[in-house]
């Protein structure tokens, strides 16, 4: 079995305070990860490191054996952030933002081809999205703006599903979605890596959970029984908000990700 994501004594301090404290985490092919925590734990912080997007103040992170910054096949990473950006400049539609998920397969300058517009077809369906292919993005609500998001992540037909709070702010029927999408995708021997809060309707499909404290690993087994915020183990009643790192930090695949 590979290995899809490997980081050994992580460490990320921002504007002088440290955010992660020398994690070890090792995601092998098709394992099923959640990423557990309080609020300011590190949670997103850990996964945008193990993407190389946050820069380590400390160790090191390996994608499919290789450091970020050497790592080309980017194609085989589907990152669905914590929400999308929908504001100024021209209304993107659906279908346009879903098919951005096809950047990194294609070739600098060439056009759309038949097996990208097959993808993003593919893609919405499966989001439950294909009757609003042609709306502006900003006209859905916040769920249908998550699905969108991880529509553009499946167009890309990734390896490795990284999701940032998939289910946070969203109602019921699109976690519904999520959790049947997620599952069809561990049928298919995908790996995920998923951060929350709480698991809620994703938790049978978990295979592993990582529960951070103040920064530091403090669990890596199976999920512990009770999920809410308040029994994970190291939980401590305080609920900082996490900084976030600024967007021009971002390299121009995530970026693309990121942006109708």
């Amino acid at each position: 079995m590979s290995t899809a994501f490997d980081m050994t004594a992580g460490q990320v301090t921002i504007d002088g305070r440290k955010i992660l404290r020398g994690v070890d985490l090792t995601v092998d092919d098709g394992e099923v990860v959640a990423v557990l925590g309080a609020n300011g734990s590190g949670k997103s912080t850990l996964v945008r490191a193990l993407l190389g997007v946050q820069p380590l103040s400390g160790g090191t992170t390996l994608l499919y054996g290789r450091p970020p910054a050497r790592f080309r096949e980017w194609w085989r990473i589907g990152y669905v952030p914590q929400r999308l950006s929908v504001g100024g400049g021209v209304p993107a539609t659906v279908r346009e933002v879903v098919a951005s998920g096809r950047i990194a397969r294609q070739r600098r300058g060439r056009f759309t081809s038949s097996a990208d517009r097959q993808a993003v077809a593919a893609a919405l369906n499966e989001v439950g999205l294909s009757d609003r292919a042609g709306d502006p993005v900003s006209s859905l609500s916040g769920g249908q703006q998550q699905r969108v998001l991880i529509a553009r992540a499946l167009a890309g037909e990734p390896d490795a599903f990284v999701l940032d709070e998939p289910t946070a702010g969203v109602d019921a029927g699109s976690q519904q979605m999520l959790a049947q999408t997620l599952s069809d995708l561990v049928g298919r021997g995908k790996t995920v890596v998923l951060v929350a809060h709480e698991l809620g309707p994703l938790e049978p499909l978990v295979s592993r959970a990582v529960v951070l404290n103040q920064g530091c690993k403090v669990h890596d087994g199976a999920p512990p029984t009770a999920v809410g915020a308040h029994a994970l183990p190291g939980h401590d009643h305080v609920h900082p908000h996490e900084p976030e790192p600024a967007e021009s930090s971002l390299p121009s695949w995530v970026l693309a990700q990121e942006k109708a």
